[in-house]
């Protein structure tokens, strides 16, 4: 085993290691929970009555006995949330995805997908054993001319892209796609997890966002562990589809369902979004705010007003310098690295959340100047030793 203690070696000085750290008594300014909702009074009080009623876990897969009214009650609420007619939940994002892409692309089929996709993405893409076109990130043109030449040698087609992709925070450009699925006769396949809660004036996603009604060869995947605060995953979409994925998507099949208080906690989550709307619009002030305050102390900051703000450092060893000094500060700010973004795109993956006071971003502002200008010094101090 004297090979696993080189790799770590290797890894550790690529500066690339990872290793978990507690968050309690830090406050938090990386998580995914945009509008303060995994603690929210009323999704606690109604996931307690659940446990009371149904215990713990769900006891098996939903197709032997973990199908519950509270399974079948959240299904019902997202499908109504994203206004398309059937919905499927499944106990990741990640299951999700390499659940329902190879169940719709397999051999002899085409899948298109965005540069950027996220891994889970990426790795059902993959296990379809489809042949695969990587487009660069956002250039449709480049997608057009894929399918130009491509598509008539292929059975099905499959273009696939994250909403707003989870580490710049930029956003599809939908009626483009829709164009392409369309003009090419594809399925389109959106991974909404950052999207859900975040996009639209209500929050309900990038059809909103682009005032665009839902059409039926668009598949809607979401997560329920982001901006609506619980965990677990989703695939909206037709009737049939949905049909089609509980007999052929291999990880809902054989997987345990969601635990029932995990389902009626993210319901609660769901009304609270749609009875108080002021979330969706605060979160984007909250974002643009932030985006403000963190250029006049001079970082460089991707924004394209959603609550993904990544502070852009480049070099691996900086950003973990940054997020360590704000580590000993008492932030909790991650260093996000090789290969979840590409080599020299190092960076701090601040997330804007409704729950931030006034007291907690004055003090993130305050900690990551000083921090930021030490790090500079050293490195100053550094390149002048060296002459």
């Amino acid at each position: 085993m004297d090979w696993l203690e080189e790799e770590l070696r290797r890894i550790r000085n690529l500066n690339l290691f990872r290793k978990r750290k507690l968050r309690e008594g830090l406050r938090d300014f990386c998580s995914n929970d945009y509008l303060a909702l995994r603690d929210h009074p009323e999704v606690k009080e109604e996931t307690i009555k659940v446990v009371k009623d149904y215990g713990l876990g769900s006891g098996a897969s939903a197709l032997v006995s973990g199908y519950t009214i509270h399974h079948k009650s959240l299904e019902e609420k997202l499908a109504s949330f994203k206004e398309v007619p059937s919905c499927l939940l499944f106990g990741s994002g990640y299951l999700a995805n390499i659940g329902t892409i190879p169940a719709l692309a397999s051999e002899g089929d085409l899948i298109l997908s965005d540069q950027l996709n996220h891994a889970s993405i990426i790795d059902a893409c993959r296990l379809s054993k489809a042949k695969i076109f990587v487009f660069p990130h956002l250039d449709y043109h480049h997608a057009w001319e894929l399918l130009k030449e491509n598509r008539k040698y292929y059975r099905r087609c499959l273009i696939v892209s994250d909403s707003v992709f989870s580490m710049d925070g930029d956003v599809a450009h939908l009626p483009t796609l829709l164009k392409l699925a369309q003009e090419y006769d594809c399925l389109l396949f959106l991974d909404e997890a950052h999207a859900t809660g975040i996009l639209g004036q209500r929050g309900k996603g990038i059809f909103e966002e682009f005032n665009l009604r839902w059409q039926e060869n668009v598949i809607l995947m979401g997560t329920l562990s982001k901006a609506i605060g619980s965990y677990g995953a989703f695939v909206c979409g037709s009737k049939r589809l949905i049909d089609y994925l509980v007999n052929k998507a291999r990880s809902f099949i054989f997987s345990t369902s969601l635990p029932p208080a995990v389902c009626a906690g993210a319901k609660k989550a769901l009304e609270i979004i749609e009875r108080e709307p002021w979330r969706v619009k605060k979160i984007k002030d909250v974002a643009e705010n932030i985006y403000k305050e963190l250029s006049k102390i001079g970082l460089f900051v991707k924004f394209y007003h959603t609550p993904i703000l990544p502070i852009m450092l480049y070099s691996e060893e900086k950003a973990l310098r940054l997020s360590e000094a704000l580590f000993e500060r008492g932030i909790f700010l991650q260093a996000i690295r090789y290969p979840t973004v590409p080599k020299g795109e190092a960076r701090l993956r601040l997330t804007a959340s409704v729950r931030y006071t006034e007291e907690d971003l004055e003090y993130l502002y305050t900690a990551l100047k000083e921090s930021f200008n030490i790090i500079k010094e050293r490195e100053e101090g550094s390149k002048q030793s060296t002459f």
